[in-house]
This record gives structure tokens, C-alpha cells and sequence, in this order.
């Protein structure tokens, strides 16, 4: 009895909340002459913040058209931006700039849906040893991070020096299919030199081979090392969960000016891999047993910083400043 009293109260003040802010709008449009659309355009400033809540409204709006212009093709934006004036009663001449606005924040919106099917359809294509693009891709792979180590064989124990489980790494990418692969080539091939660090740094050297007071000296040393490829297509993961549940809106609405791409989303991975490798090391955990424990932490601090409208995971990637005039 309890519980359907709870859930009828509920239910109550879903739909008492929801006329009373259709009201509100009503009155404050009546005071502003100004649509919902308008004051969020004119009041709140380009990128996360701006694009987020053109998103609320457009979903939260009782007119089927524009509910479903979240879902447009790219190329019919242009034509759904005039529709919505037109619905609106908007004239476009006397207001150019919510044009330009609403253009940059729709792009966003369906740029970011994109990426989604675009990040899910690699992430089920399965590495096909067959393919002779898959495997010149993961032969690129061990040049970039062991340019002075030629590969013996395609199937060899070498591969366990770059972190991958055992002598043929195309069993290790069964989880997250191509999209593993493509962002550890990604990584290693334009963020070279950092990529090699952290490789370097996830060997765990053998105590025997320092004195007591290198090893004292050496934190980063010190840390409990990690298989490399396997943690960088675990990030992968990290990664894909935080794009299809909505979180990385906050970022990618703030760096691209535009639809976010696919090379926004490595970008963001080379990000995740470098921070994840610091985090590791601050942790300083027992053993490789506790990853996951490490892993969970980590992914609830991103999270956390990711619920800052103002947030660029990635600021040296940041294209904010394109979004000025928008």
C-alpha cells in the first residue's frame, strides 16, 4: 500500500510540475516576447552549457517537430532550423544570430548521435586476421611503440611486450572488436612519444635489477605494472560506456564547434590512457588483482569532473575558440 501511495504521489507531481512549467513558459514568453529557444541563445553562452539545454527543450517541447529535430540528417538541418523559426514565429531577419546559434547547437546534437552509431558500428566489427587492413594496421601498431624492435613473425611472444595477452593479439580484441585496435594505433601513432612513455612505464622493472636507494627514488618504477594493450582496449571500454550513456556530451559540445568525430573521440581516449596511467601510478595498488578496484574509481572521478558544463577533458584538443560567434 505504501509503495502504490508513493508511486501515485509521484505521478502527481510529474504532471503537476510539468503544467506548471508549461504555464511558466507561457508567462515569461508573454514578458519577454521571447521564445524558450531565444533567452537560452541569448542568455547562456556558447558550448556545453548553450547546446545541452537547446537539447532539453527541443525533447521536452510538446510539438512533434521539435522533438524530432534532434534526429535529423546533418544535411536537413539547415531546413529544420527554418522550420523551427517558422513554428516559433520567428523572423529571421530581424533575429540572424539565433539562426547561426541554433545551427551550431543542432550540429552538435546530431553530430554526437552520429558518433555514437559510427563508435558502435566498429566496436562490432571483429578483427579479421584475413584482412589485410586489419592486420596492417596492427603491424603499424608495434612500429610506432617499438621502432627499434622489428616484429620476427606475425605470430610471435613479442606481442606480450606491448601488453597483449599472448602470441596472436587478435584474440585480445574480441570486447571492443576494431574500435580497441583503432584507438591504440590512434594513441601511439599521433601521440607517439607520450604513448611510449606509458609503455615504457607499465613494464615493471624486477627489483634485483635496482639498489635499494633507485628503487626508493623511483616511483613511477615502483608502481604494480599492467599489460598495456589489454588496459588500453579496457579504456576503450571506459570510454564507449561514457559516449552512449550521455556523459561526454559535456566535453565534446565544449571542443568541437561542430559534430564531434570520430577523432575527437581518440582524442579523448589518448586523454583517458595518459590520465588512467598517472591515476595507476597515484593509486600505487598491491597488485594487478586490485585494476578493476582502480579502474571504477577512476571512471567515477571522470564522471564527477564530466557534470561541469564548463568541462574539456582535453583542453589541448579544444576548439573553444571557434565557438565565440556562435
Amino acid at each position: 500500500m505504501k509503495h502504490f501511495l508513493r508511486m501515485f504521489v509521484q505521478v502527481c507531481l510529474y504532471f503537476y510540475c510539468k503544467c506548471l512549467w508549461r504555464c511558466l513558459k507561457f508567462v515569461v514568453r508573454k514578458l519577454t516576447g521571447q521564445c524558450e529557444l531565444q533567452r537560452i541563445c541569448y542568455n547562456t553562452k556558447p558550448g556545453a552549457a548553450r547546446t545541452m539545454k537547446i537539447e532539453a527543450s527541443l525533447k521536452g517541447s510538446k510539438s512533434k517537430r521539435l522533438q524530432t529535430s534532434v534526429n535529423v540528417h546533418p544535411d536537413a538541418i539547415e531546413k529544420t532550423i527554418d522550420d523551427i523559426m517558422e513554428l516559433k514565429r520567428i523572423n529571421p531577419d530581424i533575429n540572424p544570430q539565433l539562426g547561426v546559434s541554433l545551427q551550431a547547437c543542432l550540429l552538435q546534437i546530431v553530430g554526437y548521435r552520429n558518433l555514437i552509431a559510427e563508435v558502435e558500428k566498429l566496436r562490432r566489427e571483429p578483427y579479421d586476421s584475413e584482412n589485410l587492413q586489419h592486420e596492417e594496421m596492427l603491424l603499424k601498431l608495434w612500429k610506432c611503440l617499438k621502432p627499434n624492435s622489428p616484429l620476427k613473425a606475425r605470430i610471435s611472444k613479442q606481442w606480450c611486450e606491448i601488453g597483449f595477452q599472448g602470441d596472436d593479439p587478435k584474440t585480445d580484441f574480441r570486447g571492443m572488436g576494431l574500435l580497441g585496435l583503432y584507438n591504440l594505433v590512434y594513441f601511439a601513432e599521433w601521440d607517439t612519444e607520450i604513448a611510449q612513455q606509458v609503455l615504457s612505464d607499465s613494464l615493471h622493472p624486477k627489483y634485483s635489477q635496482l639498489s635499494k636507494a633507485e628503487w626508493e627514488k623511483k616511483k613511477f618504477d615502483k608502481a604494480i605494472g599492467y599489460s598495456f594493450a589489454i588496459v588500453g582496449i579496457n579504456i576503450t571500454d571506459l570510454a564507449y560506456n561514457l559516449l552512449v550513456s550521455g556523459a561526454l556530451k559535456t566535453h565534446f559540445y565544449n571542443v568541437a564547434p561542430e559534430a564531434p568525430t570520430l577523432t575527437h573521440f581518440q582524442q579523448t581516449f589518448c586523454y583517458l590512457m595518459h590520465e588512467f596511467h598517472k591515476f595507476w601510478i597515484d593509486e600505487d595498488p598491491l597488485d594487478i588483482m586490485e585494476f578493476n578496484r582502480v579502474r571504477e574509481k577512476f571512471y567515477k572521478r571522470i564522471l564527477k569532473q564530466l557534470q561541469n558544463p564548463e568541462m574539456a577533458l582535453c583542453p589541448h584538443f579544444a576548439a573553444s575558440e571557434s565557438l565565440i560567434n556562435m
